[in-house]
């Protein structure tokens, strides 16, 4: 039997729930590899059953290539038009108890950044966040709650000095903030989705993915909107049939679901 990498994917799917499939063969391909290498490993066959048996590989594995990358208030211009319009029109429309997802929230960075931007405008006791991953690893990060000083960078000063404390090197945000986050495991390819969300925020993730797999998770995003819902991308995405789809373009990262 030919242990390619076609046989890889298959097994990975049977093993993980992750369906490399819907990733850039190229790309992910190419991150394997330089793991498979990193070990000393022979082939696929012999680093499937590695990842079978030792718990140690098998969770670098998926850490590996569910890819992290993430901080705080990521492209403030951004966190701007969702703090000073986006967030009084959502307030406005669906009152204080807002439906919030962020989806592939990675180390927690993101959903935190949303729950202390909301801060401005409500109360936190009112706030509530879902955030979800792929990668039980990162949740478990998220869960702790220590970020370096480069990861905070981008955190308004204000909003740095009263929701995080340094902890050595490293700067340990409230346990206020994590109260109002919900994490949970979740496939943006093969889990049902939360419904009726008043605002979904998934950045800098879709990029990985194939442009097939891309179109799904956006006209899933589009389905499980309320109306008036709005869909928060990332900086180095865009949604090229996003009238297709029927979503309204607000702004360049910001859609909404008439």
């Amino acid at each position: 039997m030919a242990y390619d990498y076609e046989y890889f994917k298959k097994e990975i799917l049977a093993l993980t729930s992750i369906d490399l499939n819907a990733y850039k063969e190229k790309q992910m391909k190419r991150r394997i590899d330089t793991l498979i290498a990193k070990h000393r490993i022979t082939g696929y066959d012999s680093y499937i059953r590695a990842l079978r048996t030792e718990t140690e590989k098998f969770e670098e594995f998926v850490n590996y290539i569910t890819i992290n990358v993430s901080e705080f208030y990521r492209n403030p211009d951004q966190w701007k038009i969702l703090e000073g319009t986006v967030f009084p029109e959502l307030i406005k429309r669906f009152g204080p108890n807002l439906k919030i997802w962020s989806a592939a929230c990675s180390t927690g960075d993101e959903p935190y950044s949303l729950v202390m931007a909301l801060s401005r405008h409500l109360p936190l006791t009112q706030i509530k966040v879902l955030a979800t991953d792929l990668d039980k690893q990162v949740i478990a990060k998220a869960k702790v709650g220590l970020y370096s000083e480069k990861s905070i960078a981008g955190v308004p000063e204000d909003l740095k000095r009263k929701f995080f404390t340094k902890v050595g090197p490293s700067y340990k945000i409230s346990d206020q903030i994590k109260a109002r986050v919900e994490f949970r495991e979740h496939n943006l390819i093969k889990d049902a989705y939360p419904t009726d969300c008043n605002l979904i925020v998934c950045r800098n993730v879709l990029i990985y993915f194939t442009e097939e797999a891309k179109d799904d998770v956006f006209r899933k995003f589009y389905k499980h909107l309320s109306k008036d819902g709005i869909l928060f991308i990332g900086s180095t995405e865009q949604i090229m049939n996003y009238k297709e789809i029927g979503y309204l373009r607000k702004s360049s990262f910001f859609y909404q679901k008439p």
